[in-house]
């Protein structure tokens, strides 16, 4: 269920309240008892971040994940080529030839 948040036009009691959607809203202020008490505007509980669910399941009938996925393979590819190479060229000249945690 929704919270509402109420605030009366006559003496400024605020108030939130837990409603279910088909309620019929609230109009008797609690504090002054004046017909005066109104929903207010307020913002959502929660904010959509990132791409998007609908980029890789259904937008575009599913092409942008394939080409997501193929974009992310391709880069693990290189970055895990480019560290096994500068692993191995600093194999010789470190004491303890690139075997241990520090390297």
């Amino acid at each position: 269920m929704p919270i509402y948040a109420y605030k009366c036009e006559s003496c400024g009691h605020a108030k939130d309240v837990l409603q279910k959607v088909s309620d019929a809203p609230l109009t008797t202020c609690p504090a002054c008892g004046a017909e005066a008490f109104r929903k207010q505007l307020t913002a959502a509980g929660f904010q959509l971040k990132g791409t998007g669910w609908y980029v890789t399941d259904f937008r575009n009938n599913g092409t942008g994940a394939a080409k997501a996925g193929a974009a992310a393979g391709a880069a693990a590819t290189t970055e895990s080529s480019a560290s096994a190479s500068a692993a191995d060229s600093g194999a010789a000249s470190t004491p303890c030839g690139a075997s241990c945690a520090c390297h």
